[in-house]
């Protein structure tokens, strides 16, 4: 009872800090970004917070908050635009929908799938919101039993979990996971200061990598890469036709199914690190399970949407729960969320559970009052979204490349920016390219400087109490919560080997020659033997340990795929390949001759400075990429760079500068 009288009033100061109108008109602007990113396809939730997060810095924490979870909240909901009217997954999270959803708007039921779409995915946010209520409640008592060797074993049940199970091939799960702590490494050790992969006479790594600039490299770039490729407009209908009342019966019927695949979604989302790649594939195989007539599945089954969009957006809620709980992300957008609370000044964890109660009820308030006001608005703009959908991708990605460039500048305001994104956005079109999960190496980044601190204050501590006497060293780390975390890491290990091939983030499979998938395996493998050796010259032990270790890891898996490359045939898992699929084997235009603009534009900038260089990009890609008519390239250029420059107004930034500008002073924007 003591429990309940301490949280039931903060549940209600919360409210009322919500219900501020201030917080509100936050939280309508994340519920409007979020809508704007959900509908373009790719980009989904961990783009979307990248893209805020440098805005979110020295904001109030309620306020930051409204902002960042009214975007969370609806991008699961307004990603169904494109699943439906395109046949193109919105978000990796949002895959299944398509199989029925698609279908239904080709029979003309379009608007009967968006529908059952928008109300599960408000039902299932709404019982998200609902199920991190209650587990608040109890879960206090429990987070007060964690100390640091529990917390370490709660980061390696993170990394355990969506290094394995995020792909069909384990081993690329534990590289593209080892890759990403090992990136997460560079620059100066938190503990001693010692340089790691860097020197001084590189001092934008010094202080390591950007979180914005790795998300939005590894998720943004290689997604508006791919459809940038095709060339083509998104969607040849903007009609939706009639049934709105006939998707919210749908729902209403199936609602046991909407309430089970909820129950699943929150359940995926609790569990660290495994997330939105894998949850709506589970939602779609329990209905199809649980079905009695499953012949219509795949051909336009209204339960094929229900079930996975009432995952979807319950698995928010449930990734809350370890991310607010632990600090430990829940999915890779959750991932992104802990960069942003860090900004706000906030630590997740228990901490901020046993002091800031207050503020963490507003991120359930928020997230229940961002559903209904997301839902509303999908709704509302629903017929003006589907005639969006017919304008060719190539004249929306210029704007979308230059909002992602601003949001990179925010790190360091730095030409090193734009390299740094250029550079991870490679890595990240290869790691799509080759199937290596993206979700792996993002949680992996951003766990590795926690990993390594809890790592080294448990060793430390530990080591303390071992030279005190044995027992009193074993009672520290052997406590029954981190034999408990540890049998379940292990069992997450054991399913993930055995279950890995049923849990895909593409149905396709396409394998062609060894050839490219062996050459940039071998680029990995040569980086993790440096970075090895890199870690062994380093003198201070408490900063060379973590790298050294989990790069030696890393090092050992990269070479046992090399091994099952040496010994497997090309139609292997191994060798996936989609450059060689359907979609990017078919593609108009090459990756890399589309790469190619993107250089461009690093180029100009190094030269000219971004605002100039815009000048000469944006009607260079218009007139020759779009091949638009110079009336239409002026009024499109003007308007992008118009649109920056209000944008940095605005805010008060800089933007940075070229070689042009070192020998000449130029006013503002041009500086």
């Amino acid at each position: 009872m003591e429990m309940f009288s301490t949280a039931l009033p903060q549940l209600g100061d919360a409210l009322a800090l919500v219900l501020q109108p201030q917080q509100l008109m936050f939280m309508l602007a994340g519920v409007l970004l979020g809508l704007s990113v959900g509908v373009l396809p790719g980009l989904g939730g961990i783009a979307g917070l990248s893209l805020v997060l440098p805005f979110v810095y020295g904001m109030d924490p309620v306020s930051g908050l409204a902002l960042m979870v009214g975007l969370v909240a609806v991008i699961p909901t307004s990603d169904t635009f494109s699943s439906v009217l395109m046949g193109i997954p919105g978000s990796s999270a949002s895959q299944a929908t398509v199989l029925d959803g698609f279908p239904l708007a080709k029979k003309g039921e379009a608007t009967r799938a968006l529908s059952a779409a928008f109300v599960s995915s408000l039902f299932g946010g709404l019982f998200g919101a609902l199920i991190l209520t209650f587990f608040i409640f109890i879960a206090r008592p429990i987070v007060l039993s964690f100390g640091l060797p529990e917390m370490m074993m709660m980061t390696f049940l993170g990394m355990s979990m969506v290094a394995i199970l995020a792909g069909r091939v384990p081993l690329k799960g534990v590289v593209a996971g080892g890759l990403g702590l090992m990136a997460g490494t560079i620059g100066a050790a938190g503990a001693g200061g010692s340089l790691r992969m860097t020197t001084y006479d590189i001092p934008y790594l010094v202080d390591g990598l950007q979180l914005v600039i790795v998300g939005l490299g590894i998720y943004a770039i290689p997604e508006i890469v791919s459809l940038l490729r095709q060339d083509r407009a998104i969607s040849k209908s903007g009609t939706l036709g009639a049934g709105w009342m006939t998707g919210l019966h749908d729902w209403w019927i199936n609602r046991w199914l909407s309430l089970r695949t909820a129950t699943i979604g929150v359940l995926i989302g609790v569990i660290p690190g495994l997330g939105g790649s894998v949850v709506d594939w589970i939602a779609y195989g329990h209905a199809v399970q649980s079905s009695k007539n499953r012949e219509n599945f795949g051909k336009g089954d209204i339960r094929g949407v229900i079930a996975p969009e009432s995952s979807n957006n319950a698995k928010e809620g449930g990734g809350l729960v370890p991310t607010l709980m632990f600090g430990i992300p829940g999915s890779g957008s959750m991932a992104v969320f802990l960069g942003g609370l860090a900004l706000l000044g906030l630590s997740p964890g228990p901490h901020m559970v046993r002091q800031d109660l207050n503020i963490t009820y507003t991120i359930v308030w928020s997230l229940a009052i961002a559903n209904v006001m997301g839902t509303a608005l999908c709704i509302v703009a629903s017929r003006q979204i589907a005639r969006l959908t017919t304008i060719r991708f190539t004249l929306l990605a210029p704007f979308l490349l230059l909002i992602i460039t601003f949001a990179a500048f925010q790190a360091q305001q730095s030409i090193g920016d734009l390299i740094t994104l250029v550079v991870i956005g490679v890595l990240g079109i290869l790691l799509r390219r080759f199937d290596y999960s993206r979700p792996a190496f993002l949680i992996g980044f951003v766990l590795a400087h926690q990993a390594e601190n809890f790592t080294n204050s448990a060793i430390q501590i530990a080591g303390a109490r071992f030279r005190r006497d044995l027992e009193t060293g074993f009672e520290y780390i052997f406590t029954p919560i981190t034999i408990t975390l540890m049998v379940i890491t292990l069992a997450s290990i054991f399913i993930g080997i055995r279950q890995s091939k049923n849990i895909r983030e593409n149905l396709e499979t396409p394998t062609g020659t060894k050839r490219a998938p062996l050459i940039f395996l071998l680029a990995i493998t040569a980086y993790l033997a440096v970075a090895v050796a890199d870690a062994w010259s380093i003198s201070r032990l408490g900063d060379k340990i973590f790298p050294l270790v989990v790069g030696s890891v890393t090092l050992l898996a990269s070479i046992a795929l090399l091994i099952r490359m040496r010994l497997k045939p090309e139609s292997d898992d191994v060798f996936i390949d989609y450059e060689l699929g359907q979609d990017d084997g078919s593609a108009p235009h090459g990756l890399w001759r589309t790469l190619g603009w993107f250089l461009g534009l690093l180029v100009l900038t190094g030269l000219f400075g971004f605002i100039i260089g815009l000048a000469f990009f944006l009607p260079l890609f218009f007139r020759v990429r779009a091949r638009v008519s110079w009336i239409k390239t002026i009024l499109l250029s003007v308007g992008g760079i118009g649109f920056i420059l209000a944008l940095a107004y605005i805010l008060g930034r800089d933007f940075p500068g070229g070689a042009l500008q070192a020998f000449t002073n130029f006013p503002w924007p041009f500086r």
